[in-house]
């Protein structure tokens, strides 16, 4: 009804105005984090893109040359010769994430002495990779204390430069990589476990179930996303992550038989003559190799969900 002045109800806004323009608001305040993800995030990767089809040094060449880098990779065999050091160190993965929920549940269930290894199972992981890289090396080096007690127990003979042997080198750096990864297994795994109803343990232990069983077949299927993260993170670090530890202990050596692909592409950048198109091209190949890997850990995961409900 007209009010005295003549003026009739302000109209109120329709639904649909209002829900666009609380879409608009949230858009504008994304958007310095959106343009600074694509500055950050979008940009190098498609600029290593563009530079793998180029024989870029770095300073001077930036000449298009199609697949002639992946040709080369592919084609010289080396691919072969990194992929498999990189599957040979991704045995680590599982270790760490069954040691890791292993020792998880047992300071969940609080065992004895409980307390003091909770203080100490993070430790390796505080250390720094150069470090701990340089700490295996001169434990395995040929005047190393490994040799010195083979010699003290009458296996002198089997002493040798375990470092300079792939075919004992790349399991001393599963060791490695599994030793320092358990602490942040343990304590993401131990994260999830806060979910579980510690009820469910203590009927478990008054049926009778063993500590594996609960292990393995009460806590496993009830933190199934958990160790799915666990293993996806756990996989893509180990991808791309160990050039301190292999710089360290190694050297990538003796030849390529310790080598990997995220070794390589420091390789090609700055010891073999700045081959930085040659490098994109192996980043992008990584990249790829993640992606897959990592999609199909995802769906793997999605089907044991569905089995284990």
């Amino acid at each position: 009804m007209a009010d005295k002045h003549g003026s009739g109800t302000a109209a109120l806004p329709r639904p649909g105005d209002m829900h666009r323009k609380r879409t608009r608001i949230a858009y504008l305040s994304l958007l310095p984090v959106l343009l600074i993800l694509l500055l950050v995030k979008a940009y190098p990767i498609l600029a290593t893109i563009y530079r793998s089809f180029t024989n870029w040094d770095g300073l001077y060449k930036n000449d298009f040359v199609g697949f002639a880098n992946y040709r080369e990779f592919f084609g010289s065999g080396l691919f072969m010769t990194l992929f498999k050091n990189n599957l040979v160190l991704l045995l680590s993965v599982p270790l760490q994430v069954i040691i890791g929920l292993i020792v998880a549940v047992l300071l969940y269930e609080q065992v004895p002495g409980w307390r003091a290894f909770r203080a100490i199972y993070y430790i390796p992981q505080i250390i720094s990779l150069v470090i701990l890289g340089y700490l295996f090396r001169s434990m395995f080096s040929l005047d190393g204390p490994v040799n010195k007690v083979l010699e003290a127990i009458g296996l002198g003979a089997s002493a040798r430069e375990w470092m300079g042997d792939g075919s004992t080198a790349l399991p001393i750096m599963v060791g490695c990589i599994t030793w320092y990864s358990i602490g942040w297994q343990t304590i993401v795994i131990l994260g999830g476990m806060s979910s579980i109803d510690p009820s469910v343990f203590e009927a478990a232990k008054l049926d009778g179930a063993s500590f594996f069983q609960r292990t393995f077949k009460i806590v496993l299927p009830m933190i199934t996303s958990v160790i799915t993260y666990c293993v996806v993170m756990a996989v893509v670090w180990t991808f791309t992550s160990l050039f301190s530890l292999i710089y360290s202990m190694t050297g990538g050596g003796p030849g390529y038989e310790t080598m990997t692909l995220d070794y390589m592409i420091y390789e090609k950048s700055f010891v073999t003559g700045s081959q930085l198109g040659m490098a994109c091209a192996i980043s992008v190949v990584l990249f790829i190799i993640v992606m897959i890997i990592t999609a199909a850990e995802m769906k793997l995961s999605d089907l044991a969900e569905k089995k284990w409900g």
